[in-house]
């Protein structure tokens, strides 16, 4: 099957804040200045232990973190990207959820993923499945538990992972419907579970790599009758913004060091003045991710935060 041309579309910014080594002021006032910069969504990461570097090193509790976002900010929506469903019981995560669309006056989006970092798991007892597909099996049961409880239905469940017994939810959120993410790009089973359940998607990896998998979930979509432009597409980028490419390398590479992080994949990095940075991005939205999730680490780049407008005026124009 030849998949369509994928509508291009307004861009969207986000900003991906790690809780990693940070203090809590520094990360909150970054948090407020993506909201005061003009980016649509801001996203925290979901980890118990630091995911580079020193598992052992500083990380604070991501749907924590996103409440006090919330009450901080006024404009961009908050969310986990992507909230790892192990780490806690879909009801709880539904009803947190919900008390986050309140807190953000109807801002909340609600990111899941199967999670990958096993000794989190282990560390505190938590189920860890050693199979990827198990993990995907237990994600779409939470998704389906959660989709239900944020309609207010009665959840009477008893699957392979979760039991419920005549559980609803009140209050209801604000917005009519939470907007469900799924992060992933396992091409058999997380995008089937996409293809099912999500209103948006995360997708990580090279422009090559985003036009593969998003081939494989309109194939999924298609299988099952669903709009694959329904669904909203959003990648990840390292973006630094400087007067010149050679400041930009500088400043990443202090910020890789800075978290241990040895190796990453250089197809998602755009780096340099404001308009190299677009022309990187530009390539990204052509193939049909039009929400670019900037990643940004302590100490948070204000820099690069506050060209967030003149890339985004440069990739309009483009």
């Amino acid at each position: 099957m030849q998949p369509s041309e994928p509508r291009r579309g307004r861009v969207r910014l986000g900003a991906l804040l790690w809780t990693e080594r940070t203090s809590w002021p520094a990360f909150l006032q970054a948090a407020v200045a993506v909201d005061r910069a003009g980016f649509d969504s801001i996203w925290c990461s979901d980890h118990l232990f630091a995911a580079t570097g020193d598992p052992l090193d500083p990380c604070f509790e991501a749907w924590t973190a996103l409440a006090a976002i919330a009450a901080a900010t006024q404009r961009a929506t908050v969310g986990l990207l992507v909230g790892a469903v192990a780490l806690r019981n879909p009801g709880l995560v539904a009803k947190q959820a919900v008390t986050l669309d309140h807190v953000s006056g109807g801002r909340s989006v609600l990111g899941l993923g199967s999670g990958w970092l096993e000794r989190e798991y282990t560390a505190h007892g938590l189920a860890w499945e050693t199979s990827a597909a198990a993990r995907v099996d237990r994600l779409a049961e939470a998704v389906t538990i959660i989709r239900r409880l944020l309609q207010g239905a009665v959840v009477d469940e008893m699957g392979a992972y979760y039991r419920f017994q005549e559980a609803r939810h009140a209050p209801q959120p604000l917005q009519d419907s939470i907007p469900i993410l799924i992060g992933g790009e396992g091409r058999r089973k997380t995008l089937r579970v996409v293809a099912e359940h999500a209103d948006m998607w995360n997708a990580r990896g090279s422009v090559d790599a985003l036009r593969e998998a998003d081939a494989a979930l309109r194939e999924h979509c298609a299988m099952i009758g669903r709009d694959p432009d329904a669904i909203e597409r959003l990648t990840n980028r390292w973006v630094v913004v400087r007067a010149t490419r050679d400041a930009a390398e500088r400043e990443l590479s202090a910020s890789l060091a800075g978290h241990g992080i040895q190796q990453y994949d250089e197809g998602i990095v755009a780096l340099g003045p404001a308009h190299q940075v677009a022309e990187h991005l530009n390539e990204t939205m052509d193939a049909g991710f039009r929400h670019l999730v900037w990643s940004f680490r302590h100490p948070f780049d204000r820099l690069t935060i506050e060209a967030a407008a003149e890339v985004r005026a440069a990739l309009d124009a483009g």
